[in-house]
């Protein structure tokens, strides 16, 4: 019983020296997981002496930890992200994935006279980016990259595992014993689009009955994010159970659910926010502890040429080349190919070649646990610096500082958003608190007071909102651009284009085929509309939704009607090849110009 009690003793203080080490890397800017690795080669057997030596149970905790990771990723990811880099992302995770294999493996051929099997094997291994890595960087590291080229590495860094575990498996099947007997191109080929078809399918359907489960039956906050974890698990297992990856079923599960309407949101952000950090400490120092730092010595050298070549010659290239048809900046696609870290991915990879016995098992394992603690030595310390020097960087938002989802009985849709008033903020140059944003409390000088009772709002101020769910990203611009926001600087916010207030309704259905506006409302014209859906007097960025149409109060004259109105239009289609963008781009501006003449913007 004392060994029991012994081992959850080291346990515990190994994982609160890794959390504790946060407040390092934080003070200065040391890559977080690198640490984490750190804690467990300190305490392994070449540092406090603790022998550990269990491959498979790391390899299988490892996996369930990046489930973990990658459905949280995906819960955060925002469906415009996936619209502004789906098809670039994906031809780097496919594409990409397997032309860095094969670099890398030329080079191992000279650098560690390896066969062309025994290479590709490396390069499939280290060939894939690493969402724990990535993602912590993007959204945890302190810097706000611009959201084109942030969205290309978060979403190629959730789906491109597949790809590098199926050609790592491939790779191993052939070097195995009798590996040369069971190697077969079809069935492989077809086991491939079976993992890619599988992990899509399970993944929706998993996405979907986590969002129906959560909606659907009256449990508990607390409850609530054990139900979405344990649902998101399922669907990792059954998806691997079935053939199919379960690595991207739980990562589009998570990206599914996370942009639904789903209830104790907030609750289950937090929840998977704790889980993420702790999978991440546990899965890295495991690894740490599973390395044996004395055995560096004969493979070191030749591991850090490997490492330079990965990072400076190989991912570059490979994403130069995948880029080539897309429209990204020089300077954009040298930051995507220098910040492509390698991390726990490639080391759990690494153990399959001594789970298969096969030859120079253990060297694979030292020469990619080098290479991964360069690239997350070497690029993580550089994301900064590069972002900065080709002016990548943009203003860090000044979100809410808190922001809590009230669930009343039959109306699950509510949120409070707690704001921290700066100097200059719109808020405080005049720009108008919209209607669908209702002020509800002042926190001045540590005192709380309503806010029709508080005055004029100041600088320090905490204001207390309710919002209408999903409004939140425009409400941070009144409080966050230091200048009074207007039509012409935040078509977001006032809309991308104008209709006059006088045409009918029956015109707006022009602008897509998902605007459906009911027969009743058709004969109105725009402006009655308005005033008929929002049922008071009519403020600045008041804003009634059709579908994937807003319609935006611009400007409001002085007997207080509706004088302009601004549009915008959500878009669903992904970026896809130059050819195919330019038709769509010519098609889009075909219709919206004979919209517009419909509309009344070019009569007379």
């Amino acid at each position: 019983m004392t060994i029991f009690y012994v081992a959850v003793l080291v346990c515990a203080c190994m994982i609160l020296l890794a959390a504790l080490s946060s407040a390092l890397a934080y003070r200065f800017g040391a890559p977080l997981l690198v640490l984490f690795l750190g804690v467990g080669l300190l305490a392994g057997t070449d540092g406090l002496g603790i022998e550990f030596d269990n491959t498979a149970l790391t390899y299988y905790v490892g996996s369930l930890a990046l489930a973990i990771i990658l459905f949280d990723s995906g819960f955060g990811t925002a469906a415009k992200t996936l619209r502004k880099a789906a098809v670039p992302a994906l031809l780097l995770a496919t594409l990409g994935v397997a032309l860095t294999a094969v670099l890398v493996a030329c080079a191992a051929h000279f650098v560690f006279d390896f066969s062309l099997a025994q290479g590709l094997l490396l390069g499939s291994i280290v060939a894939s980016t690493d969402a724990a890595a990535v993602f912590f960087l993007m959204r945890i590291g302190g810097i706000h990259v611009v959201e084109r080229v942030s969205a290309t590495l978060e979403l190629e860094s959730g789906i491109n595992d597949p790809m590098a575990i199926f050609l790592t498996l491939t790779i191993v099947t052939l070097l195995a014993p009798q590996g040369h007997e069971s190697f077969a191109v079809i069935p492989l080929a077809l086991s491939f689009l079976q993992q890619l078809g599988f992990g899509l399918v399970f993944g929706l359907a998993g996405g979907g009955m986590i969002v129906f489960l959560v909606n659907r039956f009256g449990l508990n906050r607390g409850l609530t994010p054990i139900l979405v974890l344990a649902l998101a698990l399922i669907v990792f297992s059954a998806t691997g159970a079935a053939g199919g990856s379960g690595y991207l079923a739980v990562y589009v599960a998570g990206l599914y659910a996370g942009n639904k309407n789903v209830r104790y949101s907030g609750a289950i952000r937090h929840f998977q926010e704790g889980m993420t950090w702790l999978a991440q400490i546990i899965m890295f120092v495991l690894l740490g502890l599973l390395a044996t730092p004395r055995h560096f010595d004969a493979i070191i050298i030749p591991a850090l040429a490997m490492s330079l070549f990965l990072v400076f010659i190989a991912r570059p290239l490979a994403v130069w080349l995948c880029l080539l048809p897309f429209n990204y900046r020089p300077r954009e696609t040298k930051f995507i190919s220098l910040i492509g870290l390698r991390g726990a991915v490639s080391i759990l990879l690494a153990l399959l070649p001594i789970l298969y016995g096969l030859p120079m098992a253990n060297d694979y394992f030292n020469i990619v646990f080098v290479m991964v603690l360069t690239s997350l030595v070497l690029q993580g310390w550089s994301l900064a610096p590069l972002a900065k020097r080709w002016k990548l960087v943009t203003p860090v938002p000044a979100g809410p500082i808190e922001h809590v989802e009230i669930d009343l009985p039959g109306e699950a849709n509510h949120e409070l958003v707690v704001y921290a008033l700066r100097e200059d903020c719109p808020v405080l140059t005049g720009t108008p608190i919209p209607r669908w944003a209702v002020p509800s409390l002042v926190i001045r000088d540590g005192q709380s007071t309503r806010f029709f009772y508080a005055g004029e709002l100041k600088a320090g101020d905490y204001l207390y909102l309710f919002i209408e769910p999903g409004r939140s990203p425009l409400l941070d611009r009144l409080f966050s651009v230091p200048k009074p926001l207007a039509p012409e600087s935040d078509p977001e916010m006032f809309g991308s284009d104008t209709v006059l207030p006088t045409r009918p309704m029956s015109e707006l259905e022009a602008l897509g085929s998902r605007i459906k506006i009911a027969e009743a409302e058709r004969s109105l014209t725009v402006a009655a509309f308005m005033n008929h859906r929002l049922g008071a007097r009519p403020a600045i960025a008041d804003r009634v939704e059709i579908g994937p149409l807003s319609l935006i109060v611009r400007e409001i004259n002085a007997e207080g009607e509706i004088s302009a109105i601004g549009i915008w239009l959500e878009t669903e289609a992904p970026p896809g090849l130059p050819i195919f963008m330019n038709f769509r781009e010519i098609m889009r501006l075909l219709t919206r110009r004979h919209a517009r003449t419909r509309l009344g913007k070019d009569e007379g």
